[in-house]
């Protein structure tokens, strides 16, 4: 079995190295090819490409990469239409993967798409273009599917492989001890983004809120995982922003984070699935390039931005988008998340409940999925 996969991001090669699981089980001679990262490695795929060069979020700064990333993948079409694969996997990334995925389909190769793009928040009309471009979507949420029906797009409901590798119990104590964090302290974890431009446009007032909560609360501890290979942007805005706060920072580990966090600081997108799966309290932040943001709040549907929210239908954690994302209001919500111990237990029911509807053992669900579609 010989796969292509272009997965664009730390969180789209997440979700596909847990897919790879089941692929491996199913066919341990697995041959996959393409755009992807490190937890993709893990399990043989051959990267022609990181995944990094996909990692771009906002019309004006894909604007600035166009270039590049239209190349990559005039690139990636050529060498997979020259030997083609039994079937095409394009990992979340629509804007790249849903135009390769057109072609290769037209060219007779089996066009999957795992993960289905947020058409029930904003930009409806690519269910429309998925018709055209995919044979078959593998859905994370249950009510994707038939909003996909509805446009004559083939879908099935995997469940989200992050419910499966996050435990229900989530490891506090374990997880303090393998970082580092006494048990006994008060833990924020600060997620600012795993793109640059995330670390650009948010990282700033996450760090000067993390300096206001130092200031106010000396005795909390502070957590704080790095996407790879943005270390040392990272360390550079945290000295402007908070120096000489004791800022414990970690190689990836967003796991370990969140399970020993008493409640997160955490910036919009898959992340914060990941925190309300892990049970925890969080105060969502988000900022970008204004003219993005202009473009962006015209085609949203939905009052909600974070995931959490959106899947609960209700604001069951605070967000601040845009110029709401200000150091004090940042500080006031973080410091209600942690004080607020009956909201916590209130949230933690919620989240439960999620958990336990996501959780369908997806890796399996999705390798069923893609045999019977090959099979067709």
């Amino acid at each position: 079995m010989r796969l292509g996969m272009v997965a664009g991001e730390a969180s789209g090669d997440l979700l596909a190295g847990l897919l790879m699981g089941g692929l491996k089980q199913r066919w341990p001679r697995l041959v996959s090819q393409g755009i992807g990262g490190p937890r993709m490695a893990e399990h043989g795929f051959e990267a022609w490409w990181p995944h990094e060069k996909l990692a771009v979020r906002g019309y004006v700064e894909v604007l600035r990469h166009y270039r590049e990333i239209s190349g990559i993948r005039e690139q990636l079409a050529r060498r997979l239409l020259a030997e083609p694969p039994n079937a095409f996997i394009g990992v979340d990334a629509p804007d790249f993967n849903l135009g390769l995925e057109a072609r290769l389909k037209a060219a007779g190769v089996p066009a999957i798409h795992f993960v289905c793009p947020s058409i029930w928040a904003w930009r409806g009309g690519r269910a429309r273009r998925m018709a055209a471009s995919t044979d078959h979507v593998l859905c994370l949420f249950p009510f994707e599917p038939e909003l996909l029906h509805r446009h004559g797009v083939a879908a099935t409901f995997v469940g989200h492989p992050v419910a499966d590798a996050i435990p229900l119990l989530p490891p506090r104590e374990a997880s303090r001890s393998a970082v580092g964090l006494p048990q006994d302290a008060q833990v924020l974890a600060v997620l600012p983004g795993s793109r640059r431009s995330e670390i650009h446009y948010i990282a700033p007032a996450f760090l000067q809120t993390v300096a206001r909560l130092h200031h106010e609360r000396p005795a909390l501890r502070f957590v704080l995982p790095v996407a790879p290979g943005l270390r040392g942007l990272v360390e550079a805005v945290a000295s402007q922003h908070a120096p000489g706060v004791p800022l414990l920072m970690l190689d990836g580990q967003s796991h370990a984070a969140l399970a020993a966090c008493d409640a997160t600081l955490i910036a919009s997108g898959t992340a914060t699935l990941e925190a309300a799966l892990f049970k925890r309290p969080m105060v969502i932040g988000y900022n970008m390039h204004p003219l993005t943001w202009q473009i962006m709040k015209r085609m949203r549907y939905q009052p909600w931005v974070g995931l959490p929210n959106i899947l609960c239908r209700d604001f069951v954690v605070p967000e601040f988008i845009q110029e709401r994302c200000s150091p004090p209001a940042l500080t006031a919500a973080v410091l209600t998340a942690l004080d607020d111990a009956a909201a916590a237990s209130r949230i933690a029911s919620r989240f439960t409940e999620l958990h336990h509807l996501l959780k369908r053992d997806t890796a399996h669900c999705a390798t069923d999925a893609i045999a019977q579609i090959l099979q067709a």
